[in-house]
């Protein structure tokens, strides 16, 4: 057996084994600030990743570094409070290990989130953004022999994120009276924040918005066969002139995000109610 899929098999059947062999219907990516989710969730077992065979430690920022096994809206979900990154010199083997294992723990949907800076000059801190597509500027993590046991070697994202996904929420944003914006996500490596020249450059190739995460759980997602639904919570606004009064903080970050949890919550909970 391959060595990647054995570690796979084995992380998956850790978890399996600690949830009473349930399969979950769902899998969420809880980015930056944005754990408030997992407290709605009923949890039943909540397993620290570093017990996890295999899995790396979060160091992030906002990320507890659990992932969280309950009820949520009536549906049995999975939810990591925290990801893994690229910046945090970790292999893109690693950072896309628990989008493998959710796979391979039957999940038929995944919800990611995260916090991004906003490029939009029309966007402002706090705002939700669906994303209706990206622009990967991380190494692929589909690089390397296929996993053929999960998908096609060149699999398509004409539509990566997930078309009838997006106007489920967009109709539950509109009834709940919360106001969403949707644009293009660009994911770069990170950990530095982006320089003015940068964000020119990345308004001027159609990004909305910007971070260092969610592309790479969503290519290996893809990859999977797993339908994708990504929303941003604007944390800052990318600032396009060289004027030190305004600075990129990673704790704002982390506080913005934390003011917007409750109005995203909503959205994914309302969205899982209707899979």
């Amino acid at each position: 057996m391959d060595s990647r899929v054995k570690k796979i098999r084995e992380a998956a059947a850790f978890i399996s084994e600690s949830i009473g062999g349930r399969t979950p219907e769902a899998g969420i990516v809880l980015g930056s600030g944005l754990g408030k989710l997992g407290d709605a969730i009923e949890a039943e077992a909540v397993i620290p990743f570093a017990r996890i065979p295999h899995f790396v430690k979060s160091t992030a920022i906002g990320h507890k570094g659990n992932f969280i096994f309950g009820r949520l809206a009536g549906k049995y979900v999975c939810a990591m409070q925290g990801r893994f990154h690229y910046y945090e010199g970790y292999a893109m083997e690693q950072v896309t290990l628990p989008i493998r294992v959710m796979a391979a723990l039957g999940i038929k949907t995944l919800l990611v989130s995260n916090a991004a800076g906003g490029l939009n000059p029309s966007f402002q801190v706090g705002d939700l953004m669906i994303i209706r597509d990206h622009i990967n500027l991380l190494p692929n993590p589909l690089i390397g022999p296929n996993f053929a046991e999960f998908g096609d070697r060149f699999p398509d994202m004409t539509a990566a994120y997930d078309l009838d996904l997006i106007a489920r929420a967009e109709k539950i944003a509109k009834k709940a009276k919360i106001p969403v914006r949707k644009g293009v996500y660009l994911g770069n490596t990170g950990p530095s924040y982006e320089t003015p020249a940068e964000v020119r450059f990345y308004r001027c190739i159609g990004a909305d918005a910007v971070g260092m995460s969610t592309v790479p759980e969503v290519l290996v997602a893809r990859h999977c066969g797993i339908p994708v639904f990504g929303m941003s919570v604007i944390t800052n606004v990318s600032n396009i002139d060289n004027a030190s009064t305004v600075l990129n903080d990673g704790d704002d970050v982390v506080r913005a995000a934390d003011a917007a949890a409750d109005r995203m919550c909503t959205i994914f909970r309302k969205l899982i109610e209707s899979l």
